[in-house]
């Protein structure tokens, strides 16, 4: 069972998460915070899994609780709820250790997809989704040369993998597309991040964007 925190601060959107989530059997919602002071405290209470996260909250946004999360042990994966217009500080998220993105008008199919991907130790990369948000807030938030640099410790085999990770592919269908075990393919994500000194998945997704920036 995998057992998800909402932090929103907007009832109805709180109500209509937790319908969609718990129709599927596997799937918990433990509690629902209001703010993100909220959210520290029942993430600590209640232990989940997963916690979806939207950005613009009183008292404590979603940004810095996403940041202090990812400061504990044995941390909850954090989801980044957003709107996409609206919210201009979604790259920070990913500097702060957000497991990936999802729109509030996700589609139900999707966003259950989502709480089971990032449970299972993944990213939020999805074309229709995390791309298109990475593309718009690498644009500038490095510089590339200096990106450039830090991919240049990755061995011919890992800028491979990824160039794949950063197209949004799961480690199956790199596996599939390199021929390599799935094992071998999640071996190599894990070097990956640690020779770039990233958190996750989706960072190392985004400094391979702004290298590869005209």
């Amino acid at each position: 069972m995998i057992k998800v925190l909402i932090a929103d601060d907007e009832a109805l959107v709180r109500t209509g998460l937790r319908m969609i989530l718990q129709a599927d059997p596997d799937i918990e919602v433990v509690a629902e915070a209001t703010d993100g002071t909220e959210a520290l405290h029942l993430a600590r209470a209640h232990r989940p899994d997963v916690v979806l996260m939207d950005i613009r909250m009183p008292r404590m946004d979603g940004l810095t609780a996403t940041e202090q999360i990812n400061s504990w042990p044995d941390a909850p994966r954090v989801l980044v709820l957003t709107t996409f217009n609206r919210d201009e500080y979604v790259y920070a998220a990913l500097q702060n250790g957000a497991a990936g993105f999802l729109f509030k008008d996700t589609p139900p199919r999707e966003l259950t997809a989502a709480v089971h991907t990032v449970a299972d130790g993944n990213a939020i990369l999805a074309p229709s989704v995390t791309q298109h948000l990475i593309s718009r807030f690498s644009q500038g938030a490095a510089d590339r040369e200096k990106a450039r640099l830090r991919l240049a410790a990755l061995t011919p085999r890992e800028h491979d993998v990824l160039a794949l990770v950063a197209a949004g592919k799961s480690n199956g269908e790199i596996a599939r597309t390199l021929h390599l075990s799935e094992a071998t393919i999640k071996a190599n994500v894990s070097q990956i991040i640690a020779k770039l000194d990233a958190t996750n998945r989706v960072q190392i997704a985004v400094l391979a964007r702004q290298a590869a920036t005209p």
